[in-house]
């Protein structure tokens, strides 16, 4: 009954005209959309013959960008052979990239910054293997990077910036000294130094997770953190064309939409999943909507990519059993199903480079700003973003360690060497749904021989062709409460490899996906407890792949009824 309603809902968005019969625009006034066809010059002939002007070119996903009259878009809707999506029109956007930062003071901030975030994940100790992320590229999609030497030079002092785009202004931007500054936001420095900061402290340890990194700077997003689908698309196609040039191997996007239609539908999902199949490494942040289901968001509710919730150190980073999540973090499952997110990470009171008195974030919140040495331009700041970032550098290190791992093969290790979060009782302390594999450990992830634990089951290609979409095994009983299908319980018993973790048995390889069926719904319902301590160990094994199913045929489509503006982050409430 359940899924017979949420179908029905599906059936009446997906029968709505896109378009008014009778446009009430005048023939003068355009607007921005996006138009897909089955090839890229498809779309691009479509939108000449009727008139309108191209901004945007997305090979990416086989579209162009437009400026269309509504009668333009009218006559374009009815090619049977398009997809028209309307973008941001004056200045209020069809869709929402909600924020994914919250900011909130360090309770050891007057101390100054310290290594303990890459010791948290287990970053420290490859540092000192000599693991720094040296010869990986790490492309931040974002609102680009300040010019601070412990951003653009590498732990060894030689500059690792390759490469600027500005994805809004649709150019590539000159290395010269001064264009850092292009960042009138903040976020995207922050998140960009959580990476790659090549500062020590005074134990001589990196701040940064992966300080050897190169990185290719996308602009996105504008000084006030606001974006659109277009300009990210067309970031995500700069990324694809020139991923051998600037050998890109991972791709942070720490930003959050609200989905508005499955997965494969979303031109931002479609984008992502293509890097992923060219053989990117795909970073999301969960989102920051809270700890209640169904809150995973775009690009995060990809069920191909690493998505990363937050989790809170409270304050005593080297003392683990007041750990807890995030309130912040958002959590799975997606709407076809799908645990999310894969790990967590910290992102509460995060400490990252910003000018101070040019960002914006800065001048909305001086109160977070601090000095460390000769440095005024530390900033504490706490979301997903965050623990995206300390994701992606993690990655890097697992690259430079075996440059020959593929992004399944990074999800896999990255997943089985995570630490749920247990209680005494060597019980889930929290919903997998909240923390998926658990709290990310950078050493155990390049130790991991696992293999074929991620994404196994789906065929990318067939799904970015529209032949075959999936979904997980989440479901819903009768009183809220999710679960997953085909498990009959899980057995925590002492890790068998001689570790003091824990070794998953008898369970569920839910990375793994089903056709898309029509027989099951997932609505709101309560998931997760409160938690007590990170384990040293843990591994995921004995997987069962559901394979039982019935291909999608049905489609969903975008409609006009949410114009929303888009941007990187919103408040959330210090914890």
């Amino acid at each position: 009954m359940f899924r017979k309603t949420i179908m029905a809902l599906i059936a009446v968005l997906s029968s709505a005209a896109v378009f008014a019969a009778e446009p009430t625009e005048s023939e003068a006034a355009t607007a921005s959309y996006i138009v897909q066809a089955g090839s890229y010059l498809v779309a691009k002939q479509a939108v000449i013959s009727v008139g309108g002007e191209i901004s945007h070119e997305l090979r990416i996903i086989n579209a162009v960008g437009a400026s269309l009259s509504a009668r333009q878009a009218g006559k374009l809707s009815q090619d049977s052979r398009l997809k028209i999506q309307k973008d941001r029109s004056a200045g209020v956007s069809a869709y929402t990239l909600l924020s994914t930062t919250d900011l909130s003071r360090t309770s050891n901030a007057g101390d100054g910054p310290s290594s303990y975030l890459s010791t948290i994940v287990g970053a420290a100790d490859l540092h000192r293997k000599g693991l720094t992320g040296r010869g990986v590229t790490v492309a931040v999609v974002d609102t680009g990077y300040y010019e601070t030497p412990d951003i653009s030079k590498d732990a060894d002092g030689v500059r690792r910036v390759l490469a600027q785009y500005d994805a809004i202004a649709g150019e590539s931007v000159s290395l010269s000294a001064d264009t850092g500054a292009a960042d009138q936001n903040g976020h995207g420095s922050h998140v960009t130094s959580v990476i790659v900061n090549s500062e020590r402290d005074e134990g001589g340890n990196y701040l940064g997770v992966a300080p050897g990194v190169n990185i290719v700077s996308v602009k996105a997003f504008d000084g006030n953190g606001n974006g659109s689908y277009l300009d990210v698309i067309r970031g995500l196609d700069w990324i694809l064309n020139n991923a051998e040039t600037y050998n890109i191997r991972v791709v942070n996007t720490s930003f959050s939409a609200e989905p508005q239609s499955h997965y494969w539908d979303d031109p931002i999902n479609q984008a992502v999943m293509r890097l992923w199949y060219e053989g990117i490494v795909i970073v999301a942040s969960a989102g920051n909507k809270g700890s209640d289901a169904m809150t995973i968001g775009v690009p995060g509710n990809v069920p191909y990519v690493i998505t990363v919730g937050s989790m809170n150190d409270n304050g005593t980073p080297l003392y683990n059993e007041d750990d807890t999540l995030s309130s912040f973090s958002s959590a799975g499952p997606t709407v076809e199903g799908f645990v999310k997110p894969e790990v967590v990470a910290p992102g509460n009171s995060i400490i990252g480079l910003m000018n101070n008195g040019v960002h914006k974030i800065t001048i909305d919140h001086p109160e977070f700003m601090f000095s460390y040495g000769d440095s005024d331009k530390y900033f504490a700041m706490s979301g997903t973003s965050q623990s995206a970032a300390v994701v992606t550098g993690v990655v890097a290190l697992m690259l430079q360690a075996d440059r020959k791992l593929t992004p399944d093969q990074v999800k896999c290790h990255l997943m089985s060497g995570a630490r749920p979060a247990v209680t005494e009782n060597g019980e889930l302390a929290y919903s997998v749904f909240q923390q998926g594999a658990g709290l990310v450990n950078a050493y155990a992830a390049i130790a991991s021989t696992e293999k074929d634990c991620a994404n196994a089951g789906m065929d990318l290609k067939a799904d970015l062709a529209g032949k075959v979409h999936y979904g997980g095994p989440a479901n819903v009983d009768e009183s809220g409460n999710y679960y997953l299908m085909n498990l009959d319980g899980y057995l925590w018993t002492n890790g068998s490899l001689g570790t003091e973790g824990y070794l998953w048995t008898n369970g569920y390889l839910w990375t793994n996906g089903y056709l898309w069926t029509n027989s099951y719904l997932w609505t709101d319902g309560s998931v997760g407890t409160n938690g007590y301590l990170w384990t040293n160990g843990y591994l995921w094994t004995n997987g069962y792949l559901w394979t039982n199913g019935y291909l999608w045929t049905n489609g969903f489509l975008w409609t006009n009824s949410k114009s929303e503006s888009t941007s990187t982050n919103a408040w959330v409430e210090p914890e």
